[in-house]
């Protein structure tokens, strides 16, 4: 059974950095996509960034584009979610997420997700 679990979040003044990491177990091959999505009070899920297991290629939403990089640790089934200049707009629960592809995982369809871990952003 495929597990995630999140790890990294917490406070950080605006402008500042962060770096989440999910610990993936139990992953099939019927998941091409593991990313993250994110939910902040009030709002809906948005999908974050996303990588594909078959290629390497990457995919953000136009919200992270330039100032979040996801990358993975195959060997260590670890994937990053490494955030710069962080926003007063980027507080949330931050999830790392599987899917049968990026194209599903970026608008909101998820197969596994874990438990999520806070970001606040405040000065």
């Amino acid at each position: 059974q495929a597990q995630l679990a999140e790890s990294g979040g917490g406070l950080v003044q605006p402008g500042g950095s962060l770096r989440l990491s999910c610990a993936a177990s139990g992953l099939t091959s019927d998941y091409d996509a593991i990313g993250w999505f994110r939910q902040a009070p009030g709002k809906e899920r948005e999908g974050v960034t996303c990588i594909r297991d078959s290629s390497g290629n990457t995919y953000y939403a136009d919200s992270v584009k330039g100032r979040f990089t996801i990358s993975r640790d195959k060997a260590k089934n670890l994937v990053y979610l490494q955030m710069n200049s962080l926003k007063p707009e980027d507080p949330a629960v931050y999830y790392c997420a599987t899917a049968v592809s990026c194209h599903r995982l970026l608008r909101g369809s998820f197969e596994v997700w874990g438990q999520g871990t806070l970001v606040t952003v405040s000065s």
